[in-house]
C-alpha cells in the first residue's frame, strides 16, 4: 500500500516527529523572509546589480579591486546604460548589497534543509515512504534558485527589467514551496481527520483564486502598473481604464489592464475570504479560517493604501509580507479540513 499521511504517525517515535516538524517550519520561516526580501530588491532597484549567478561563491567583493570588476560587469548592463549612468561605485555599492543579502539567503536556505535532511536520513529519523517527498522539496528548492536567476537574466540582455512573467513565476513557485513545507509540518505532528467535503472544497478553489490574484499582482509589480492610476475604486474618472481596451487581449501585458485585472482578482477574493472566514465563525469551523478571512481585510487595506499612497516601500514591502501570511493561513485551514 503507497505511503499515506498516516504512515508518520504510526511508524515514527513522536520525538522524532516533533524534531522533522520543527526543522520544516523553520525552513518555511527562512522562506517567508526570502519572499519579503525578493520584494524589497524590487522595490529598491537592487535585482539586477549582480550579473553573474556563481551559487557557489558565498563572499561579496572584499577590496577596491574586487568592487571595481563587479562594477564594471555591471556597467555593461541596460540598466547601468539607460537608468543609473550617473552611478558611481558607492552608489553600485548600496544596490549591490540587499541582492547580496537576497542571494545569500537563499543558499543559506538551501543548507538549513540539505544538512539536517541528510542527518536525519542517517540517523533513520525519516519514516518509510517520506523520503522522497523531502527530496522534491530540495529539488524544488533548487528549481526555484534556477528561476530566480533566469528572472535576472531576463533583464540582461535588452532592456533594464525583468520579464514580468517570470517575475510572477518566482513569486508563485516561492509561495507553494511554502505551503508545501507548512504541510509536510503540519501532517508530521498531527494525526488525519475527516473534514466536510463541500468547505474542502470551497477552500481549495479560494485558495487558488488567492494565488491566481498574488500572480496578477506580481505582474503589476513588474511592469510598474502600481505607479498607475493612484486612485481607489476608480481608476482615473472611471471603473476601466480607456487604454487596456479590450481587456482580455491586454489582461497580460498593458500596464492598465494588468492593474485592473489585479484589483477585481483582490476584491473577489476579498469578499470569498470574509464569507469563509463568517461562515467558519458562525460554523465553529477551524480557527485558521476564521483568521484567514480577518487577514484578507488587512491585506486589502495594504493594497489599496499602497495604490493611493503611489507605491511606498514600506507599505508595498508589507503587502508582498501579507501574501505569505495569507497563504500560511489557507494552507493551515486546508491541513484542517484534509481527509
Amino acid at each position: 500500500m503507497r505511503d499515506a499521511l498516516p504512515t508518520a504517525q504510526d511508524q515514527l517515535p513522536a520525538d522524532h516527529r516533533r524534531k522533522l516538524a520543527a526543522w520544516l517550519l523553520s525552513v518555511a520561516a527562512m522562506v517567508a523572509v526570502m519572499v519579503v526580501l525578493g520584494g524589497l530588491t524590487r522595490l529598491t532597484g537592487s535585482g539586477l546589480s549582480m550579473v553573474q549567478w556563481n551559487p557557489h561563491h558565498l563572499l561579496p567583493p572584499l577590496n577596491a579591486q574586487e568592487w571595481q570588476q563587479a562594477f564594471a560587469l555591471y556597467q555593461q548592463t541596460p540598466e547601468y546604460r539607460l537608468v543609473n549612468t550617473q552611478m558611481d561605485v558607492a552608489g553600485y555599492q548600496g544596490i549591490f548589497l540587499l541582492e547580496y543579502i537576497h542571494r545569500l539567503w537563499g543558499r543559506l536556505i538551501g543548507l538549513a534543509f540539505a544538512l539536517p535532511l541528510a542527518f536525519f536520513l542517517w540517523r533513520r529519523m525519516v519514516p518509510p515512504g517520506w523520503t522522497s517527498r523531502l527530496l522534491v522539496l530540495f529539488a524544488l528548492g533548487g528549481m526555484q534558485g534556477l528561476l530566480g536567476w533566469l528572472m535576472v537574466a531576463s533583464g540582461l540582455v535588452d532592456r533594464p527589467e525583468v520579464s514580468h512573467f517570470r517575475l510572477a513565476a518566482h513569486l508563485i513557485l516561492a509561495l507553494l514551496i511554502l505551503a508545501a513545507l507548512l504541510m509536510t509540518a503540519l501532517a508530521l505532528l498531527d494525526p488525519p481527520r475527516r473534514h466536510h467535503p463541500l468547505a474542502f472544497k470551497l477552500v481549495v478553489a479560494v485558495t487558488v483564486l488567492a494565488l491566481t490574484t498574488m500572480t496578477w499582482g506580481a505582474l503589476t509589480a513588474g511592469l510598474g502598473a502600481g505607479h498607475l492610476y493612484n486612485s481607489f475604486p476608480l481608476m482615473g474618472d472611471s471603473l476601466f481604464p480607456p487604454e487596456a481596451r479590450p481587456p482580455l487581449l491586454n489582461a497580460l501585458e498593458s500596464p492598465a489592464a494588468v492593474h485592473y485585472v489585479h484589483r477585481v482578482l483582490a476584491l473577489t477574493t476579498w469578499a470569498c475570504l470574509s464569507l469563509l472566514g463568517w461562515w467558519a465563525w458562525l460554523s465553529k469551523g477551524p480557527r485558521p479560517l476564521v483568521l484567514a478571512g480577518l487577514w484578507g481585510w488587512v491585506q486589502a487595506g495594504l493594497g489599496i493604501s499602497t495604490v493611493l499612497l503611489a507605491v511606498p516601500l514600506p507599505l508595498a514591502a508589507l503587502h508582498q509580507g501579507g501574501a505569505v501570511v495569507l497563504v500560511s493561513l489557507l494552507t493551515w485551514a486546508l491541513f484542517c479540513l484534509r481527509r
